[in-house]
């Protein structure tokens, strides 16, 4: 089975764990693609870098009310090789950050296992694995897995616990 690991990261600013330089969710990726050896596709804006915590989760929840659809950079990966995808990112109001659903717009997961993951700090997977099923109606969504944004960096081993749930 080939697997990608799809997720979109925030470093700088973050609550909880203050001024990063690696995202949360970009470490869990990188658990991810180390146990299971799957290939890993960030998604990449500048839009929100430099941005304090609270400007930021503010413009995130006028990017949600609006709908907005902000640009990713560089193309929407080719897929067509990949039977299992993760998709992970960090919670912002209830679901995933928005640019991830600019690049759900751009891939098809028709047929696929996609397996959602997020980083938080309490509000676990949200309303992602439904926005993921709503995405991708045609593809085999899993149930997800959520781990706290502060335990990322201590917290392989529930990465690891999961995934060997999973079979992996």
């Amino acid at each position: 089975m080939n697997k990608i690991v799809i997720f979109f990261s925030h470093a700088g600013d973050n609550y909880s764990v203050g001024n990063i330089e690696v995202g949360n969710t970009k470490i869990v990726a990188d658990y991810i693609s180390e146990i299971t050896g799957a290939d890993q596709y960030e998604i990449v804006t500048h839009k929100y870098d430099g941005m304090a915590y609270t400007p930021l989760i503010n413009l995130a929840q006028e990017e949600a009310n609006k709908g907005e659809l902000p640009p990713y950079e560089g193309a929407a990966p080719d897929l067509s090789k990949y039977d299992t995808v993760f998709i992970g990112g960090p919670v912002w109001w209830g679901t995933y950050p928005q640019v991830m659903f600019t690049l759900f717009k751009d891939i098809d997961l028709a047929g696929k296992t996609v397996i959602p993951f997020t980083t938080h700090e309490g509000s676990g997977l949200a309303n992602c694995v439904s926005d993921v099923k709503k995405a991708f109606p045609k593809a085999n969504v899993t149930k997800g897995f959520s781990i706290y944004g502060h335990e990322v960096r201590t917290g392989k081993a529930k990465v690891e616990k999961w995934l060997k749930g999973l079979g992996y």
